[in-house]
């Protein structure tokens, strides 16, 4: 990854990659599903020949619940190229509003990200601490504002997210 970049122009082009990799992963046929560790998956794919790897886990609770929001997924994704480890992120089914960040939170930690299109990314400097979060935790909850300014939240559960998070990075390392 280049570090001379602009953080958010490096973000904005690892979060194009990414909606262009990770379209749903339960619905494309390209996605190869490695296994599942209790609430959470692990899955290898291709993108301009270069493989990526992550743990994901769909939300387990969507409001409003008369809102369509479309599949709605955590991820955590790391590049054998090394251009992102262990990189959080949010898919939904809709276009987020990119004024109005979403909200991560696990426990009493909260932090803010950012939306491009239909996902949401962390900062750089959060991604660790998010990770780190994510494994230790029970459950994560995302507030975000869908670009029809629908509030919307996602619980997700955390069970199995360390052992898919650790063999996702191993498998891309």
């Amino acid at each position: 990854m280049d570090i001379h970049m602009p953080k958010m122009s490096r973000k904005t082009l690892i979060g194009l990659a990414v909606a262009a990799a990770l379209a749903a992963p339960l619905a494309s046929a390209s996605p190869t599903a490695i296994g599942r560790y209790k609430d959470w998956s692990v899955f290898t794919d291709t993108a301009n020949g270069e493989t990526i790897c992550y743990a994901a886990t769909p939300a387990t609770d969507k409001a409003p619940r008369a809102a369509d929001h479309g599949e709605v997924w955590f991820y955590v994704t790391s590049w054998k190229s090394g251009r992102a480890r262990n990189q959080p992120s949010l898919k939904v089914g809709y276009d987020l509003r990119e004024d109005l960040a979403p909200k991560a939170s696990v426990g009493r930690s909260t932090w803010a990200m950012f939306g491009v299109g239909r996902e949401a990314f962390a900062d750089d400097s959060d991604d660790s601490r998010i990770v780190s979060a994510l494994r230790k935790g029970s459950e994560l909850r995302v507030e975000a504002v869908s670009a029809r300014n629908t509030q919307v939240a996602y619980h997700f559960s955390l069970s199995g997210s360390a052992a898919a998070i650790d063999k996702a990075a191993a498998m891309c390392r």
